[in-house]
């Protein structure tokens, strides 16, 4: 007798990989199912209290055994050869019935971009029930300006006075994300834009998931930052523009990149021979000025000017 244990879904019917036979060293020497790569086989037996419990060839023999004809059993759209080894010959009742699978309406798939064939699955747990659990709301805060403008020190700073409040943030920095997600990309026009899609993309999966996300680039087209805002709901997108003038910007030269770009050791940097085009209908303004003596905006000061947009416009709370 020879006995078949698989994870079978609740009516007993399912897709698992190829699998062939072997035998227990127990004393038993029972006939154990190993599942490898490869082709599809349909799972078969009927319903069962546990999962777990081993399914006799024979219990449901009279029930799932057929004969193809030529001596080969088949077990409801399973062969098996000598070797009692299960192969696919998928069924019928399961291959011209695709929407069986999924729940849906072959009419609900849909098309997006490369990607065909694609279907939405809803969660019963949304936005407004992750929302109400942190006790806050999910948006982008998008921090631009140019290189060296102060982005990635007021994210930093606007983080830890919203986590010293209770709030959950996280930070997507140009450069770190870089080092992963567009490890691949350079810094063309196209590459650009395409960096800012893809942590666009991010960045709306984050806020769905009810977090603060807090972004610090440089995101020089408008195009662009456009495109970004349009993935979220009204108002959920925040854009902050450090207005630094690029004379200050090259004078701090944080990471000497004006310097290398001036001696035509880096192509396309923006400001020098890329444009940075500014926004022209931001959230907020953190404006710095050129002149000597000018008041400058400290990290901290320019965190609690974005804090007090959130807490009046009703962020900071489910």
């Amino acid at each position: 007798m020879c006995f078949v244990q698989a994870l079978l879904p609740p009516c007993g019917g399912g897709i698992f990989q190829n699998i062939e036979c072997g035998e227990n060293s127990a004393s038993e020497k029972l006939r154990f199912v190993n599942f490898h790569r490869g082709f599809n086989a349909v799972g078969f037996g009927r319903c069962r209290k546990s999962l777990l419990r081993p399914i006799t060839a024979k219990e449901d023999r009279e029930s799932i055994i057929s004969d193809d004809g030529n001596g080969v059993p088949k077990y409801k759209g399973i062969s098996v050869n000598k070797l009692n080894c299960v192969k696919n010959e998928p069924d019928s009742s399961f291959t011209n019935r695709p929407a069986a699978f999924s729940g849906k309406n072959l009419s609900d798939l849909s098309t997006n971009g490369n990607s065909k064939n694609i279907l939405w699955h809803e969660c019963p747990i949304q936005k407004l029930d992750r929302q109400k659990l942190l006790q806050q709301k999910g948006c982008v805060i998008w921090i631009t300006g140019l290189s060296g403008s102060g982005k990635s020190t007021i994210a930093c700073a606007l983080s830890r006075s919203l986590h010293s409040r209770g709030k959950l943030t996280y930070i997507l920095d140009g450069d770190n994300i870089r080092h992963g997600l567009n490890r691949d990309l350079g810094f063309k026009a196209e590459d650009r834009s395409e960096n800012i899609r893809r942590i666009g993309e991010v960045a709306k999966l984050l806020a769905d998931a009810g977090i603060i996300c807090i972004t610090s680039l440089i995101s020089p087209y408008q195009k662009d930052r456009d495109a970004c805002r349009a993935l979220l709901p009204k108002g959920d997108f925040i854009e902050v523009f450090l207005d630094v003038p690029l004379a200050v910007c090259e004078a701090r030269d944080p990471k000497g990149l004006y310097k290398l770009a001036r001696a035509g050791m880096i192509k396309g940097f923006t400001g020098i021979d890329d444009p940075y085009e500014p926004p022209c209908s931001s959230e907020i303004v953190l404006k710095q000025q050129q002149q000597k003596g000018s008041d400058c905006m400290s990290p901290n000061n320019a965190a609690e000017k974005v804090i007090s947009y959130l807490e009046k416009n009703g962020y900071l709370r489910a």
